[in-house]
């Protein structure tokens, strides 16, 4: 008889990031060190002055001795394991709020507000979940491209993929409900504050302008991953109407109405904070907390069993918050080989001047390959714009179609990208394995980098 074959264990993310440590780390020996001058965190144009490197062989397991002015060393293995601390370090804010949602998330699991607010909401949509993907994933990217929204939904993920295992859907449907209308908004950003303060005035025009253009650009995007999202759903569940009779939920009772009007009251705040008041991860993870504790005086039961239920949901997210780190840990890697500019540098030159719709293109071809070393939104464009800038005005591309370039390259890798710092805090609240993620959204990653470039070369066409 022949013994059945043995189903192949998928590679744990951590083993992917520390293959691109070691990547980034070779990295340094292999590309020269150079640098820009900077006002602030601002590139300078035509500043770059290359560095002499030390590559001798003594350095390859402790740091070398011979860097000092005008010097640099690559990167020992010494170096690229104490990356990892310090990575954990630099991204301390945001796995410390990550933890506190997934705590907050077991009190709300543990006192069933989840599977009951996921039966109400199926009940509101009549069962139908086509109906309900559309008007979620609407309200999303809506969020993300007109205020700039990301870490603020994560509080939000947990629920939409316990409600995609209610209603028979693997978990990761529910994810991406979220996390594509998240990066659609991002893409488009019509007046998304994040990427277009910094990005815009670096290219003399005023904050927010061409916000019609990116608004025809959030259409079309939105309609390609809400197309996306149902052909999945109907090959996963042929069948897309539920029984409400299945998912009914109980009478709302006194404390799960006083969990869900704190939940909403601490969403606004939430909101209303990274907003107006532009507060950032401590404040945030303050409000978790604040909330947390609410939760729990409002659910009922015990402090022990609050604290129990806190714990196990911090529990679920810990090994994927160290990720967060890991990822961190690249990036300064990268920046202690000092080749981040050599490679933004080298990616200036390969643009060029080849006519107008091939340097948009190029130039979002940069932004791609960017986005992967340089996943902050903000850091991005305070490095490539003031340099992207001066070449696309050579090559006749409008400063609003540098600006979607920027945007698309910037979105569209960060939907994949293992360094990115939010994704991998976005597979954290899920409980989502980023192989998974990358073999689900591979499709609609590829269709979204063929929309771009067809949507730069209207842009350009349109003279923007």
């Amino acid at each position: 008889m022949t013994p059945a074959p043995t189903q192949r264990r998928a590679t744990n993310p951590i083993v992917i990031l520390l293959g691109i440590l070691v990547l980034a780390t070779a990295l340094t020996w292999v590309i020269g060190s150079g640098f820009y001058e900077r006002e602030g965190r601002l590139v300078i144009p035509g500043s770059y002055e290359p560095l002499e490197k030390d590559r001798s062989l003594v350095g390859i397991v402790l740091p070398s001795e011979a860097a000092g002015e005008g010097r640099v060393a690559a990167v020992s293995l010494t170096q690229s394991l104490l990356a990892i601390p310090a990575g954990l370090e630099r991204a301390a804010n945001l796995i410390f709020m990550v933890l506190l949602i997934g705590g907050m998330f077991g009190i709300l699991d543990r006192a069933g507000v989840v599977e009951n607010g996921i039966n109400r909401l199926l009940g509101a949509a009549r069962g139908n979940v086509g109906i309900l993907v559309i008007v979620l994933m609407t309200i999303f990217s809506a969020g993300s491209a007109f205020l700039g929204l990301a870490s603020e939904y994560l509080i939000v993920i947990p629920v939409m993929t316990a409600m995609a295992t209610r209603i028979g859907l693997p978990s990761i449907v529910g994810f991406a409900i979220v996390t594509i209308a998240v990066k659609i908004g991002y893409l488009a950003s019509v007046t998304n504050p994040i990427p277009l303060t910094i990005a815009q005035p670096l290219l003399g025009v005023p904050i927010f302008s061409g916000a019609p253009l990116r608004l025809g650009f959030y259409a079309v995007f939105l309609t390609a991953g809400i197309a996306f999202m149902l052909y999945r759903l109907r090959k996963l569940k042929p069948e897309t109407r539920v029984d409400l009779e299945a998912h009914s939920a109980p009478p709302l009772s006194l404390h799960e109405g006083a969990m869900l009007a704190i939940l909403v009251t601490g969403i606004g705040v939430i909101l209303a904070g990274s907003t107006r008041w532009g507060w950032s991860h401590h404040e945030l993870s303050t409000c978790y907390i604040a909330m947390s504790l609410a939760l729990a005086a409002a659910s009922g039961t015990s402090a022990s069993a609050n604290a129990d239920a806190f714990v196990s949901g911090m529990k679920k997210v810990l090994l994927a918050s160290a990720l967060i780190g890991v990822a961190m840990a690249v990036t300064i890697v990268l920046e202690e080989g000092r080749i981040l500019d050599t490679i933004v540098h080298a990616l200036n030159g390969a643009v060029g001047e080849h006519g107008p719709y091939a340097t948009a293109v190029s130039m979002f071809g940069s932004q791609l390959a960017l986005d992967f070393l340089i996943p902050s939104t903000s850091g991005q464009a305070a490095v490539t714009m003031p340099i992207m800038g001066p070449v696309a005005q050579l090559a006749g591309v409008g400063p609003q179609t540098t600006i979607s370039a920027f945007l698309f390259g910037n979105g569209i890798t960060n939907m994949l990208t293992p360094t990115s710092g939010t994704l991998l805090a976005y597979l954290a609240a899920g409980r989502i394995n980023w192989i998974d993620w990358a073999k689900f959204i591979l499709p609609l990653w590829a269709a979204f980098i063929f929309i771009a470039c067809v949507l730069l070369a209207v842009a350009v066409l349109l003279g923007a």
